[in-house]
C-alpha cells in the first residue's frame, strides 16, 4: 500500500445485508462495512473477494454509502468467475472488504450546474456524487443523465421534474434520484421505453446546447462508464469550453498502487507520465488523459 492511501483504507469482514437481482445479469450488493462507509467518497471503490476459491479480488465502485448505518451499495454486472461467484452470496454471509480506495470526485461551487454522465457499471459513481451534492450545498444543480444498452438496473418511470433542453420524448428517470428532488433522464440505443434514442453523451450535446454562454459558465461534467464514452465525454466537454472529470475503468490485480498493473498515460505539467488508476485515480481530469 502506498504512504499516501496508508490509513485511509480498511480491510473489513463484511456481511451482506442485501443482493438485489435486475436483467441482464445485474446486481445491487450491500453490505455492512463501516469504517469503509464511514470514508467513502463519490469516485472510491472497495475491492472485494468474491469467494474463498477465488483468489484475485474484483473492484467495484460504491453507488452509496452511509456512514451512520454502516453500510455501502455496489452495482454490478456478473461478468465472469468472479461476480459470477458474488452473486450468489446470501443474505448474512461474510466477505472481505477493502476500501475505500482512490481520488474521488471534486465538484467545485464555482460551477454548479454539475452534469452527471453514467454509462452501464459506470452508474454507481454518478448516484454516490448526485447524493453528496444534493445533501452538501443548496448551490449545486444536479443533472444526471444515464446510459445502458441493457434494461436498467431500478424500474424506470415518468419524470415530474422539468428539464429544459432535454429533447421531448426523453422522459424516463431513476426513481430514487427523483425521490431527492434530482432530476435524471436515461439514453439508450435499444428502444428502451421512455429513454433518449441514442449514446448518453448525445443527450448531454443537446442539454448543452440550449445553454447560454453564463449558463455553461456555471457547467462542470463528470463521467463514469466504458472508455469510448469518457472520451466522447472530453470531446463534448472541449467543444463547450467546461471543465470535465472522468472516473477510468481499468483491470487491477493489488488496488492500493504495489503492482502498478492499472497504469495510463496522463500528461501532466512535468510531461508525459504513467498514473495508476487505483491510486492516483480512478478519478482524472478528462483534458489530461484524452
Amino acid at each position: 500500500m502506498t504512504s499516501s492511501a496508508r490509513g485511509t483504507i480498511f480491510l473489513e469482514r463484511a456481511r451482506v445485508i442485501s443482493q438485489l437481482a435486475y436483467d441482464a445479469q445485474q446486481f445491487v450488493l450491500r453490505v455492512a462495512a463501516p469504517r469503509c462507509a464511514a470514508h467513502a467518497q463519490p469516485g472510491s471503490f472497495a475491492h472485494i473477494t468474491c469467494d474463498a476459491a477465488i483468489p484475485m479480488r474484483r473492484p467495484l465502485s460504491i453507488m452509496r454509502a452511509d456512514a451512520r448505518g454502516g453500510w455501502i451499495e455496489m452495482l454490478y454486472k456478473a461478468l465472469g468467475p468472479g461476480l459470477h461467484a458474488l452473486a450468489g452470496r446470501k443474505v448474512g454471509e461474510e466477505l472481505s472488504v477493502l476500501g475505500p480506495i482512490g481520488r474521488p470526485f471534486v465538484p467545485h461551487r464555482e460551477r454548479p450546474r454539475t452534469l452527471l454522465l453514467g454509462g452501464g457499471v459506470g452508474i454507481p459513481p454518478m448516484v454516490f456524487l448526485a447524493e453528496r451534492l444534493n445533501a452538501g450545498a443548496a448551490a449545486y444543480k444536479p443533472l444526471v443523465l444515464m446510459g445502458s444498452e441493457v434494461p436498467f438496473p431500478f424500474r424506470t418511470r415518468p419524470s415530474g421534474l422539468i428539464v429544459p433542453g432535454i429533447p421531448a420524448g426523453a422522459i424516463a428517470c431513476m426513481p430514487l434520484l427523483e425521490e431527492w428532488g434530482i432530476p435524471s433522464r436515461l439514453a439508450s440505443c435499444a428502444d428502451l421505453p421512455g429513454c433518449f434514442p441514442g449514446f448518453v453523451t448525445e443527450l448531454a450535446d443537446a442539454w448543452l446546447a440550449s445553454l447560454s454562454a453564463a449558463e455553461l459558465r456555471e457547467v462542470e461534467i463528470f463521467s463514469c462508464g466504458p472508455t469510448p464514452m469518457l472520451e466522447a465525454s472530453a470531446k463534448l466537454a472541449r467543444r463547450y469550453g467546461v471543465p470535465c472529470q472522468v472516473s477510468l475503468e481499468e483491470f487491477m490485480a493489488c488496488a492500493v498502487g504495489g503492482c502498478a498493473g492499472c497504469t495510463v498515460l496522463v500528461r501532466t505539467s512535468a510531461g508525459p507520465a504513467m498514473k495508476r488508476v487505483c491510486v492516483d485515480g480512478p478519478v482524472f481530469d478528462a483534458y489530461t488523459v484524452f
